[in-house]
């Protein structure tokens, strides 16, 4: 079993910065890749950014260059920094990790979600 717990989230005004955490534990061998998500009231969730355990970080094209994420193998946390925050960015953001050493930005290829932390940006 995995258990991952967000935090970081909160409120800002457009222009401003967050730094979301995911604390991660359990078996390690079930959280070889791990990726950030995120859903906004009635859409679908859509992938942020994952650290594969083979290949290279990915983003989603849209985000690129205001997001970035990050992994602290020692600590065992997944860190999203997000700069320049839209009120389009306004949504929960959800941790998640797969036992897959390759994934991408699809929910399907995940194994292990976390409760979530609200984003809300406004204008």
């Amino acid at each position: 079993q995995v258990q991952l717990v967000e935090s970081g989230g909160g409120s800002v005004q457009a222009g401003g910065s967050l730094r979301l955490s995911c604390s991660a534990s359990g078996d390690p061998s079930s959280r070889n890749s791990m990726g950030w998500f995120r859903q906004a009231p009635g859409k679908e969730r859509e992938g942020v950014a994952a650290v594969p355990w083979l290949g290279t970080i990915i983003y989603a094209e849209s985000l690129k260059g205001r997001f970035t994420i990050s992994k602290d193998n020692a600590k065992n946390i997944l860190y999203l920094q997000m700069n320049n925050l839209k009120p389009e960015d306004t949504a929960m953001y959800y941790c998640a990790a797969a036992r897959a050493l390759v994934v991408g930005l699809e929910a399907r290829q995940y194994d292990y979600w976390g409760r979530g932390t609200q984003v809300t940006v406004s204008s």
